[in-house]
């Protein structure tokens, strides 16, 4: 009788073992940005909005091929920089994720979707905006917002049809998102019929503007564009004010963060910057500005703080591909990426997302922003 017993119980125990192996997986979704560095606050900003989907996609107990998906997200700081971003993407090659989000800025995904194209595992970008990144005929790249050739080239006409300017100088950060984004911006200014009275160049990390600026103000320009990102635009900022430059300010999504008044240290006037993200919900569908409104509200509660600019995106791209995955039932790579490829339609708190035959978002939308008392206020969306 004991024995019996003790087969019983070494029995139940086996079973429940297999019954928990069958029943479980683990789905590993890679998480690429600069969370070190000047832009660290965009680099974690993206980074959250993975976090936040990979905690919804295991509260909603997910089932692939039967199994009950545990999602993990395993998260890698580029640092911004190219070599780092491909030594990172080899990693999580090696770690074997089924997925990749990211990275943030174009230098560095540019490179790096060379080695997941190479490995096969999809990757969606959510913020790199240089047109390259997805005309390289790699099937494993993806992007969710509008491409620099949009952005730009909007932001030019804007410059001269709305804001008058005339007179327009250029810089950038020789990144291949600031280069690229002021070609563009240059380009759509020039068809629109302003004179581009200077190109300069400086670096991501660059900190004292005084010779550029003081060699612009004496082409008195109406506009300055500068192509590259929040953190060196503060202080070119802060400098403009200082030597008593008083032209508009314009850039890309690279600039449009709640985090720059903070770092012009309080010095720019109302209605003096203006840029766009490459992205955006249209202020007359009340239900898609909610849904929005209420992941702002979900995200501050959970991190903390405020939205900088791409979490909601880097959010849908997690939600994105985990859909593809359980359309597929499978999250092997070669499995789902045709799914992936072929999404239409598919609704996120971003707006509706289609791909086309290149990975890029069908009629991506911008939305033009200026400042006001310190703050980020909306302009316009724009398809």
């Amino acid at each position: 009788m004991k024995t019996s017993l003790k087969f019983t119980a070494l029995a139940a125990l086996l079973f429940a073992a297999a019954g928990a192996m069958a029943q479980d997986m683990v789905v590993k979704i890679g998480s690429v940005g600069p969370t070190s560095g000047p832009i660290a606050h965009l680099g974690k900003d993206n980074e959250n909005g993975v976090r936040l989907a990979i905690e919804d996609l295991n509260a909603r107990h997910v089932k692939i091929g039967g199994k009950t998906v545990k999602w993990e997200m395993v998260a890698q700081d580029d640092a911004g920089d190219p070599k780092q971003g491909t030594a990172v993407a080899q990693l999580l090659v090696d770690q074997k994720v089924n997925g990749v989000i990211g990275h943030l800025n174009s230098g560095t995904t540019i490179p790096a979707s060379k080695v997941y194209f190479d490995a096969g595992i999809p990757q969606i970008s959510a913020s790199a905006t240089n047109p390259k990144f997805t005309r390289q005929g790699y099937n494993t790249a993806f992007r969710i917002v509008a491409d620099d050739t949009q952005l730009g080239g909007t932001l030019g006409r804007y410059a001269v049809n709305e804001l008058k300017g005339k007179n327009i100088a250029v810089i950038d950060d020789r990144t291949a998102y600031g280069q690229g984004v002021a070609d563009e911006f240059e380009k759509g200014a020039k068809g629109a019929g302003a004179t581009i009275v200077g190109r300069e160049y400086t670096s991501d990390k660059a900190t004292d503007f005084t010779p550029i600026l003081t060699n612009i103000k004496g082409k008195k320009p109406d506009i300055i564009f500068f192509g590259g990102m929040d953190a060196v635009a503060g202080p070119m900022l802060r400098q403009m004010k200082q030597l008593g430059i008083n032209a508009k300010y314009m850039g890309g999504d690279g600039i449009c963060t709640v985090e720059l008044p903070k770092l012009t240290a309080g010095t720019i006037g109302d209605d003096q910057v203006y840029c766009a993200e490459a992205s955006g919900i249209d202020p007359k569908d009340k239900a898609a500005v909610k849904e929005m409104d209420d992941f702002r509200a979900r995200f501050k509660k959970r991190f903390g703080t405020e939205v900088q600019i791409y979490s909601p995106y880097t959010y849908d791209a997690t939600m994105l591909m985990a859909a593809a995955m359980e359309k597929a039932d499978s999250a092997v790579p070669a499995k789902y990426l045709p799914v992936l490829a072929a999404t239409r339609d598919y609704h996120g708190v971003t707006g509706t997302i289609t791909f086309d035959k290149k990975g890029d978002i069908e009629h991506g939308a911008l939305t033009l922003y200026t400042y006001r008392g310190g703050k980020k206020t909306m302009l316009d969306v724009i398809r």
